[in-house]
């Protein structure tokens, strides 16, 4: 077996590299600070990558080469290899970074999840096929700890994979959003499940290649099983639960690889992405472990689903919502999915500034689950530069709509629809939503009344009498509310 040594040095700037990821992440908690989190986290990461390819670089042999031949006993043809696999990866992740949208962010992020998982297998099944390398056996034997390690990395990152790209699918279009609901899903994922760490800890008193596989295969399909059953509405909550699974998975193979960065970097991701996940299922009213199991929300989606028969409703214009808004004392704004399509984020803050300088008081309402992903909406009117004083999230300004003049609601269906309170039959029943039908006003920007929100349930706000329906594309009709306040 070969003698694995940790490098002091290597070992301090990894532990810096850690302290700049937590400056990262207590950076990202506010929208002030989000900026220079964002920086630490770079050079965090820059660290910790640095630091792996000077420590790792690949030899033809281990013998003391002196000062003159340490060049010349570098494996340069592994070395190339390494250094294009960075340039490809490198390349690849600015060229989406720059093209990709802000409404496709949530599915950027589920495809960037399912890439950590596929390394946490990948390298996992590399250490297996070959522990010497790794420094994880001797004489063929891999040592019990590792194999608790491995069998436990590759189950997490297999599960990540495959949630993460059924996740994708639905975010992206692909799939659709309702729930799909196998009979009897309960009992097979808890089958599954029970399965999988049955072999794992079987895995360590026999290091057979069919246990690897078959618990590499299992954790293919629960990852499959348990994000299937879940319905759009609950979507957000999926993202942030395999971002924490995300974070486990290379952990588990920061042991493996002996990498004290991916161990820090994945327990920080695994533990802020699970306590996320508890903050957004208590923000829902829904069990955290209904969220591990899978098919949370889904069991009575087909029941509340189907869109209610067609009754009376008001259509306004754009004057009409200009009329209204410029005699308004308060109006709150409630951006959604919907505002995100269209991209009118800065056409809204413009729609903003003009009634503040009509002395109108503007707020703007978040709901913790609005978009596709955590904090969506609040990326979005960041980056439309909205003051961080104006948005609030729904604890914070839910009790103001019953004395606001006018509810401005842009595009967010199922975080508005009151049927979270009143209907037991609906996907959606038990999630706290914003109760803008209790606003003196309801302005409701909506492209068509034909359509139902990701969750596939009407809203009974489209029909109260306080409510105009605003129909059409929501950019085109902030810029003509725009022009009209004039």
């Amino acid at each position: 077996m070969e003698q694995i040594t940790v490098n002091p040095w290597a070992s301090l700037a990894y532990l810096v590299a850690g302290v700049c990821f937590i400056l990262a992440l207590r950076g990202l908690s506010s929208p002030a600070t989000s900026q220079r989190g964002n920086r630490m986290g770079i050079i965090g990461m820059t660290i910790a990558v640095v630091t792996t390819l000077v420590t790792h670089v690949p030899f033809k042999d281990y013998q003391d080469f002196g000062q003159l031949g340490f060049i010349a006993h570098v494996d340069g043809l592994t070395l190339i290899e390494i250094l294009a696999a960075i340039g490809i990866g490198a390349a690849i992740g600015i060229t989406t970074a720059r093209k990709i949208a802000m409404t496709d962010m949530p599915q950027l992020v589920a495809a960037f999840h399912s890439l950590v998982g596929l390394a946490a297998v990948l390298v996992a099944c590399a250490a297996f096929l070959n522990p010497g390398a790794f420094g994880i056996a001797e004489g063929g034997v891999i040592f019990a700890q590792s194999r608790i390690e491995m069998g436990l990395g590759v189950a997490i990152g297999a599960i990540t994979f495959s949630g993460s790209v059924i996740a994708f699918l639905k975010l992206n279009g692909n799939m659709g959003g309702a729930p799909i609901l196998l009979p009897g899903r309960h009992v097979i994922n808890l089958g599954v499940l029970a399965a999988i760490l049955g072999l794992v800890a079987y895995f360590t008193v026999d290091q057979s290649a069919w246990v690897f596989w078959t618990i590499t295969v299992l954790s293919f399909a629960i990852g499959f099983l348990l994000i299937v059953p879940i319905g759009g509405a609950d979507m957000p909550v999926v993202v942030s639960m395999l971002n924490s699974y995300s974070g486990w998975a290379a952990a588990a193979m920061g042991f493996t690889l002996h990498n004290t960065a991916m161990i820090i970097t994945g327990a920080l991701v695994g533990s802020s992405g699970a306590i996320l996940s508890y903050i957004m299922c208590k923000a829902m009213n829904r069990s955290f472990l209904s969220v591990i199991a899978g098919g949370f929300g889904g069991e009575t989606a087909t029941a509340g689903g189907a869109p209610k028969e067609q009754r009376p409703w008001k259509r306004g214009s754009a004057e009409d919502a200009a009329f209204l808004l410029e005699q308004a004392e308060q109006v709150i704004i409630v951006p959604g999915y919907g505002m995100a399509v269209s991209q009118a984020q800065h056409a809204l803050r413009e729609m903003g500034d003009k009634l503040k300088a009509h002395g109108v008081r503007v707020k703007y309402a978040i709901h913790p689950v609005a978009g596709r992903m955590p904090g969506h909406m609040n990326v979005l009117l960041a980056e439309a530069n909205v003051p961080y004083d104006d948005v609030f999230e729904l604890e914070d300004i839910n009790s103001e709509f019953a004395q606001t003049d006018v509810a401005f609601v842009i595009g967010a269906n199922d975080v508005t629809n009151p049927a979270a309170k009143t209907d037991k039959t609906s996907p959606i029943y038990g999630m706290p939503v914003l109760d803008v039908g209790k606003a003196k006003t309801v302005l409701f920007i909506k492209r068509s009344m034909g359509g139902v929100g990701y969750a596939g349930v009407d809203n009974d706000v489209f029909y109260m009498d306080n409510t105009m329906m605003l129909l059409g594309d929501a950019k085109k009709m902030v810029e003509e509310i725009v022009k009209s306040l004039d």
